[in-house]
């Protein structure tokens, strides 16, 4: 189990290092909709596909991000974490996946060992990492406590329709909400003793 500083400390990817599997995908305008009933169904229709095909490889699998929490408005991607044995074990799970129709996107070593691959229809972002990560218990706390925190929900929703406005890729989507990302996540540690 790592410890409160690790699962406390905000840490990137190394910025020098590129994370793209092959070319870098065309990137589709961001859109924020409002929240849909069928996403807790869609998810579980993955899951259950996922699992199916993996096995025992699928150590654990989460629903995270916005598409995992009621209410708000969010990119209709349904984000799921997938914890592997070792993220760095590519052939163990991505040939398996591609006949779902995964695309093997990105690979990011410096990131907690991080693999996300992409699916069209339905659209998700299927992130891969190692038991014990950091990572994935700061992604099921962000959901926990925006399922329990109505403003924070709020806030959040409103960050990502700001973010969503001044345009760009992804990236600057996910860099202009950063900030208030942060402060949810103080309040969540905080709230849970870690800081």
């Amino acid at each position: 189990m790592p410890s409160y500083a690790e699962i406390t400390r905000h840490s990137d990817p190394d910025p020098d290092l590129d994370p793209w599997v092959g070319d870098r995908p065309e990137e589709a305008p961001i859109e924020i909709v409002a929240y849909d009933p069928q996403w807790p169904q869609r998810f579980e229709k993955l899951a259950a596909r996922l699992r199916s095909t993996l096995g025992a490889a699928a150590l654990e699998i989460d629903h995270v991000g916005s598409t995992a929490v009621e209410g708000p408005a969010a990119k209709d991607v349904i984000d799921i974490d997938l914890i592997v044995a070792d993220p760095r074990a590519e052939d163990t799970y991505v040939p398996l996946l591609e006949p779902l129709g995964y695309v093997h996107i990105v690979r990011e070593p410096s990131f907690h060992e991080h693999r996300m691959l992409r699916l069209d229809d339905p659209r998700a972002h299927l992130h891969v990492f190692g038991p014990d990560c950091p990572e994935t218990i700061r992604h099921r706390m962000f959901r926990d406590w925006l399922r329990t925190h109505p403003d924070d929900r709020a806030l959040y929703e409103a960050a990502k329709r700001s973010a969503v406005s001044g345009g760009g890729r992804m990236t600057d989507y996910n860099t202009r909400k950063q900030p208030v990302i942060r402060v949810i996540y103080d309040r969540a540690f905080r709230a849970a003793g870690m800081r």
